[in-house]
């Protein structure tokens, strides 16, 4: 793929170009730090300009953002990179509302806007409780937060009472990508043969992610099971581990079985796969969410962002709720998964009632998050001013 040759001299004449904007113009700002964000408000981008008719500023640091050569009228895109003229763009934007997923806002180099008291709303990217996958303090200097489910409500609020901090304002809005991957699941029409017995792992990423651990071992069970095997694994072990992902690709290059998949996971594989086996990734609960399907958790350490989080008193969402959406299996027990896949495929019924109640307790607006969270934001632009902290 070739990428756009952008230039340093470009990315500052995107600043200027966005600075020259009216102030109607550039009232509602989004901010996309990697290809991943769209997942997760593109569909309310979406609702804002193709429902409201509202115009929005795209800003991006991803050199071949889609986004860039969109033909909707009502986005107006600029890249800016990720270096001084992001900061520049933080320290000096001048608007009402900024959206994004990015944590960490003001805590490192990432600041809020010293000439203007814009409006930061932040929107998580993952189902996961805030206070174990995120550092202390990410989202603490946010002004609303759009939250996933009641855990979210309760970790912030429990988080303010701890550290004294002021109250955000808190939108019960749901999650984005599950609504779009739902809708896509709804929509679905084909059919892959080569699925047939195919088993996902997707494990997250760290020292002790389950590839690491006992990524090749689970592998060959699987194959020598008679299950396909698709291994996806994080983008941030493909980049960071290439010699152990070379190692796996020559075991198992020349085996029919063996798909090792470093983009996308292609939607028909997760559509009729039969199942999926993880760690602690965030992927895992969209699978068993969205095809209400149990999930097989390889228990290996949990990866902790937040050396801090024992000062929270809730358990984890991805904690509380792992044995009841999926089997947990010790990395010494690994033999064991092939009956376990089949007796969960015997109790998929059961399952599938289980995960639909915890659905509807974990996530709020199934489906509707994008017109919740875009009534908020026209509300927030019709205000008078914006909210200073």
């Amino acid at each position: 793929m070739k990428f756009p040759s952008f230039s340093l001299g470009h990315e500052w004449n995107e600043l200027k170009r966005f600075e020259k904007l009216s102030d109607s113009e550039r009232s509602i700002v989004f901010y996309a730090e990697n290809k991943a964000s769209m997942d997760y408000f593109g569909s309310l981008i979406s609702e804002l300009t193709e429902e409201m008719n509202l115009q929005i500023c795209y800003v991006t640091s991803v050199k071949d953002d889609p986004i860039l050569d969109s033909k909707n009228q009502r986005i107006l895109s600029f890249y800016i990179g990720d270096g001084t003229v992001r900061t520049k763009f933080f320290l000096t934007l001048k608007a009402k509302i900024l959206v994004m997923d990015m944590p960490d806002l003001d805590q490192f180099h990432i600041k809020r806007s010293k000439i203007y008291p814009v409006h930061y709303v932040y929107l998580f990217h993952s189902m996961f409780s805030i206070h174990s996958y995120l550092r202390k303090g990410a989202i603490d200097n946010y002004d609303t937060i759009f939250c996933v489910g009641p855990h979210h409500v309760n970790e912030v609020r429990e988080t303010e009472k701890i550290y004294e901090l002021k109250p955000k304002n808190l939108v019960k809005y749901g999650f984005g990508r599950l609504d779009t991957l739902l809708q896509k699941k709804e929509n679905f029409q084909g059919t892959n043969s080569d699925t047939k017995d195919l088993v996902i792992i997707a494990p997250s990423y760290g020292d002790n992610n389950l590839l690491e651990k006992c990524g090749i071992k689970l592998i060959e069970i699987l194959l020598k099971s008679n299950f396909r095997v698709m291994l996806r694994p994080h983008l941030r072990t493909l980049r960071d581990s290439t010699k152990l992902i070379g190692i796996i690709y020559e075991k198992f290059e020349k085996n029919p079985n063996f798909i090792l998949e470093k983009g996308d996971i292609p939607f028909d594989s997760y559509h009729n796969s039969k199942c999926m086996i993880s760690d602690w990734s965030g992927i895992s609960l969209e699978y068993a969410f969205i095809f209400e399907r149990p999930v097989i958790f390889i228990d290996v350490p949990k990866k902790v962002l937040n050396p801090n989080s024992g000062d929270i008193s809730l358990e984890p969402i991805e904690i509380s709720i792992r044995k009841k959406i999926g089997h947990v299996v010790s990395p010494n027990s690994l033999e064991e998964i092939p009956l376990i896949i089949k007796d969960l495929e015997k109790n998929a019924q059961i399952f599938n009632k289980q995960i639909k109640e915890i659905i509807s307790n974990t996530v709020y607006n199934i489906g509707e998050s994008a017109k919740i969270g875009a009534k908020y934001i026209q509300q927030l632009n019709d205000e008078d001013s914006g909210v200073s902290r």
